[in-house]
Formats: structure tokens, C-alpha cells, sequence
């Protein structure tokens, strides 16, 4: 990349070479067949390059809106005017296709969480010798904006460098990568003795079941991450049934297992059930080894209403529900529980914290691996 004056920031310039075959100037005639086959294999070639040069090109391009955006929020003249509403009324404003507000925040959260893109941009050496940060060419050449919009989602700085390494190295696709971070594959590497056999099971797309994040922390019950099922986990509870209560609060008292409904002259089962003696009300709780889903929350409000109906006694107060999952969004969660009288809470758990140094030194290993 050529360097521009200060402060310009220069567009990419990808340039798509070809290679003639081996010997070719020795095979002056070739079949019919093998004609097809060269102008197939051009073809292929040609197209692929072409749209690794598109998605690189638009994550500059969306890179540079985020740019734009927070220059304008810290230093533009009329700012206050538009305040919150600023994103919408530029929508408005730009009024073109493919700009929306939800391009706009990903892009202004882009550019506030790579800084390392903004020097490569302008040609400067990197600011920072930090080994757990991605360089700049390697997240543009491997990294769709889809994909940097799903790791965009996670907080914590080691673990999105962890996702953005194994993303890259296993060539994951969109879907995949958000069905590896809603499974938590950063924290059951974390807490695996050995994260290089889980992670050859995740190439190979044998994903464990279980899936881990707090605010419930079950570390008492001393199960591995690596061979974890939803069943698993049922038993564990139950063995450390204890343990279990006091991490629920207070006043809680273990009733049923795999409590059996009759519904429409169907068997269904609700995976534990309490009753609170302080609340005087039954909890009926559902463990669930993915993210969040709306159908989840209409299952257990079914078997709320159920308990509502069947299973009060004099004295109860209306049952509650507890959906145990593993990653939730606050919006999708809001607009599921709008209109449902019955009272019902989504909450996320964890085995344990992930061991931080385990995988400091495992992702060093992957990026020197990367490196020969």
C-alpha cells in the first residue's frame, strides 16, 4: 500500500494476478476437453478473487463509515442537534440502498474495536506489540463484515482474538461462527484440560452439546466440557442437588424430575421443578444446551400455564418459569416476552471461567503455527 499524507486514508488496491499453466508454451495443442477444463478452471479462478475483492473492498468502505460517524459524534459542529437520533437521520439523508442503521452502529463499533486497521489503513506500523491483537491485513484478507459482525457481539478482547484465529484457520462460514460462539467453544476451551482435542472435534464439526455462560456458575459439579450433553447436565444438577439450590436462592425446595404433563393426550416433560417457599410458588425450570429461542420461551410458558391450571393448591401463587440457556439478546428476549401474563425469566450459565493463561498459550501456538 502506498502511503499518503498525514491523515488521508488511502483505499486498498487489490490487484488479481493470474499464472499461465506449467510448460504451457510446450502444449500447443490440447484437446477439446482440456480446453473446457482451462476455460473452467480461469473462470473459477477469476470469480473467487473477484469476491474476496468485493468483501474486502466493503470492509473498508464500512470500516471508514464507522470513522466517519465517531469524528462526527466527537467533533462535528451541529452534533447536539441530532444527538441519538443521529444514525436514523443519516439514513435519511444518504438515502441509498444498502445503508441502513444497523450497517451504521456495526460499522462505528468496527472502528472503535480495531484500531489496529485505521494505522494499516494510513500505511503506519502498528501501535501496539500485543500478541493477542489480529494484524489488520490478516482480519481483511480472511474476514467477511458478516463474520466481524458476529465476533463484534463479544466484549472481552481474548476472546474475540480466539474466534477471529480459529474462524480464519478452520475457514468457518457465518452460520458457523455464531453456532461456535453460542456453544461457548471459547469458554469450554478455556476449561479443557485439552482445547487442541476439542478443537479438532469442532473442525470436524462434532460439537459438543453443552453450552456454558453466566449468571449461574455450576463449577461444583466438576463435569468436562468436552463430552457435555444437556442429559449431562440434568443428572449433574440433580446430584448436586444442594449446590444447585443454594446457586438458585433462597427458599427453594426440589419437587420433580422430568415432571410428566398430559396435553392434548401427549406426554410432556418439564426438566426440574421447585417450589418456593417464600415466593409460595412453584418454579418450573427448563435447561436448554444452545442460545436462546423464541420457541424455547413459548414451550415453557406452555407448561406454566399448565402448572397454572393443574397444579395450584390453596395458598399458591401463579407458577414461575426459568429458561436456563446459554447466550441470550436483550431485544430478541424483550420483544418474546411482551404480552405473556405468565411470569417468566431467561437467564444464562457456566460451568467455570475460562483458565486465561491455558489459552493465552494455546493461541500462541495457533498463530505461530500460522506464521510457518
Amino acid at each position: 500500500m502506498k502511503q499518503t499524507k498525514t491523515g488521508e486514508i488511502m483505499k486498498n488496491e487489490i490487484i488479481i494476478e493470474y499464472k499461465l499453466p506449467q510448460n504451457w508454451e510446450k502444449q500447443k495443442k490440447f484437446s477439446f476437453s482440456k480446453l473446457a477444463d482451462l476455460v473452467s478452471e480461469i473462470h473459477d479462478s477469476a470469480y473467487t478473487a473477484s469476491v474476496k475483492a468485493v468483501n474486502r473492498f466493503a470492509t473498508v468502505r464500512n470500516y471508514i463509515i464507522g470513522l466517519y460517524i465517531v469524528e462526527y459524534e466527537q467533533y462535528g459542529n451541529d452534533r447536539a442537534k441530532y444527538g441519538e437520533k443521529l444514525l436514523k437521520k443519516l439514513v435519511e439523508k444518504v438515502n441509498k440502498r444498502g445503508i441502513n442503521e444497523t450497517l451504521l452502529k456495526n460499522s462505528r463499533r468496527f472502528y472503535l474495536t480495531y484500531p489496529q486497521i485505521q494505522d494499516y489503513l494510513l500505511g503506519k506500523s502498528p501501535m501496539t506489540s500485543d500478541k493477542f491483537i489480529t494484524p489488520a491485513e490478516r482480519i481483511l484478507s480472511n474476514l467477511s463484515f458478516s463474520h466481524i459482525c458476529e465476533i463484534l457481539t463479544i466484549d472481552e478482547p481474548l476472546e474475540r482474538y480466539f474466534y477471529e484465529t480459529e474462524c480464519i484457520k478452520c475457514c468457518w462460514s457465518v452460520q458457523e461462527l455464531r453456532r461456535q460462539i453460542s456453544t461457548n467453544l471459547y469458554f469450554r476451551s478455556g476449561v479443557s484440560k485439552k482445547p487442541e482435542v476439542l478443537l479438532a472435534q469442532t473442525e470436524k464439526n462434532v460439537l459438543p452439546a453443552l453450552s456454558i455462560k453466566d449468571p449461574f456458575t455450576f463449577e461444583f459439579l466438576g463435569l468436562k466440557p468436552e463430552t457435555f450433553t444437556e442429559s449431562d447436565l440434568e443428572n449433574a444438577l440433580i446430584s448436586h442437588l444442594q449446590d444447585f439450590l443454594l446457586e438458585l436462592g433462597k427458599g427453594f425446595c426440589f419437587e420433580a424430575r422430568q415432571k410428566r404433563m398430559i396435553i392434548d393426550d401427549e406426554y410432556y416433560y418439564a426438566d426440574l421443578v421447585f417450589y418456593n417457599r417464600i415466593l409460595h410458588c412453584n418454579v418450573i425450570v427448563e435447561l436448554k444446551d444452545d442460545e436462546f429461542k423464541h420457541a424455547d420461551l413459548s414451550q415453557l410458558n406452555a407448561y406454566v400455564s399448565y402448572y397454572k391450571e393443574n397444579e395450584m393448591h390453596d395458598g399458591d401463587n401463579p407458577p414461575v418459569g426459568i429458561l436456563l440457556c446459554t447466550r441470550k439478546g436483550k431485544k430478541m428476549v424483550e420483544y418474546a416476552l411482551a404480552g405473556l401474563d405468565n411470569k417468566l425469566f431467561v437467564s444464562t450459565y457456566m460451568l467455570s471461567l475460562p483458565d486465561t493463561k491455558t489459552l493465552e498459550n494455546f493461541l500462541l501456538r495457533e498463530t505461530e503455527g500460522h506464521k510457518k
